[in-house]
């Protein structure tokens, strides 16, 4: 499953990498795009959506949107 996450306060390479970490400890296979100008981060994973939605907020940012 493929997931776009619209995540506030994602502005610089530091926190791609923690989003991109956070996602892999939970899902060492997941695919991981982050695009910063637009502040999105795809995700393809089997895990449960809210797994990942928490992953990212316990990395310390902000959802603003799942799609």
């Amino acid at each position: 499953m493929t997931l776009i996450f619209t995540v506030k306060g994602m502005n610089c390479g530091h926190c791609t990498q923690a989003i991109t970490k956070a996602i892999a400890e939970l899902d060492p296979q997941a695919t991981v795009d982050t695009d910063i100008p637009k502040q999105t981060v795809t995700v393809t994973s089997g895990l449960d959506p809210d797994k990942l939605s928490e992953a990212i907020v316990d990395a310390g940012y902000e959802i603003l949107m799942v799609a």
